[in-house]
């Protein structure tokens, strides 16, 4: 199971994609203690992978005794950030800290493309430094991509971009428009654009030594078993299921993407509402309406739970309309 925890909305870039909408730190944030005892919750609740976001990460104080303290109760630290501050003392200490490994974002091969992307003009050439840095401290790392129009036809090539700079992992997050993200959601692929990029990365996927994941799209679950290719990732949407999140001020909801709030740290204890919140029961019924109900690979699936809210009034059941089998759409074929 694994958690993703925002732990500060304060970033040093300003992603023109970014669902958090993140800038300046939010005054409610968690403090070190509070994060802490979430910490233990989050162990006591069966939680195996703790990931620390943003924000960047990287910006709290107080990161490397939270990690340290996540890898003391047993569970797994790793990584989301920009990459852009990991300096080899940054990596050292992340290292010793019990850190497991890092993921970068790395949305173009053209440094121009990417910075532009990121918000800041050098970003690419401070996250490669930073990629150089965790490699000099034996720290694992892995690559992950934001999918737009523009940077649509370089996915594959990052694929083997990450396999060549010794990446663990290439993970590919399908755009959803939440967060900055709504302006420019005219860049998001269309349907069919969606399955053909989905059939193109399974397919690359079987050709590398390193995992490869789309995010976002759970359909590759099923794209991989029309291709007949294997994949270690049997389910699509996690959300509810064996994955959530914690907001930078302690609310947790099923995915970052997702608005519908499970419950507040600070009110009741992260394995309560866990167990118990009635956005997550209703999730853990599986009970999809429209074409995720009848469709044959649902129980891989799942259908992507934020954009069926998005595109149905906040209707987390609803089916996923970024579907071209579900939508019986000629490429699916």
């Amino acid at each position: 199971m694994i958690v993703s925890w925002m732990t500060t909305n304060q970033c040093n870039l300003k992603c023109v994609h970014c669902y958090q909408d993140a800038k300046e730190r939010q005054e409610r944030e968690l403090s070190t203690q509070e994060a802490m005892k979430m910490i233990d919750e989050i162990a006591k609740a069966g939680f195996k992978i703790m990931i620390f976001s943003g924000g960047e990460p990287l910006l709290r104080p107080d990161i490397f005794d939270l990690v340290a303290h996540a890898a003391s109760r047993g569970l797994r630290p790793v990584f989301g950030s920009n990459g852009t501050l990991i300096t080899d003392e940054v990596a050292r200490r992340l290292k010793e800290c019990g850190t497991a490994a890092m993921g970068i974002s790395v949305d173009s091969l053209d440094p121009k493309k990417h910075d532009k992307f990121r918000g800041l003009k050098n970003a690419y050439d401070l996250t490669m430094a930073g990629i150089e840095a965790c490699k000099r401290a034996g720290l694992p790392f892995q690559l992950h991509t934001t999918v737009v129009d523009w940077n649509r036809d370089e996915v594959c090539a990052i694929t083997d971009f990450a396999q060549r700079i010794g990446a663990i992992a290439h993970y590919i997050f399908f755009l959803i428009p939440v967060g900055r993200g709504v302006y420019i959601q005219e860049t998001s692929l269309e349907v069919l654009e969606n399955e053909a990029l989905l059939k193109e990365i399974m397919l690359k996927s079987a050709e590398v030594d390193i995992d490869v994941k789309p995010t976002c799209a759970p359909q590759f679950t099923r794209v991989a078993k029309q291709l007949g290719i294997d994949t270690r990732f049997s389910r699509g949407c996690l959300a509810g299921l064996t994955y959530c999140v914690v907001g930078s001020e302690g609310i947790v909801r099923p995915c970052a993407y997702m608005t519908e709030e499970a419950g507040d740290v600070r009110e009741t204890p992260f394995d309560e509402i866990w167990e118990k919140s009635p956005v997550f029961e209703k999730l853990r019924t599986q009970v999809y309406s429209g074409a995720c109900g009848t469709c044959d690979y649902r129980q891989g699936c799942g259908g992507c739970r934020a954009r069926a809210a998005y595109y149905h009034e906040g209707d987390i059941m609803a089916q996923d309309e970024y579907c071209a089998h579900g939508q019986k759409l000629e490429a699916a074929s």
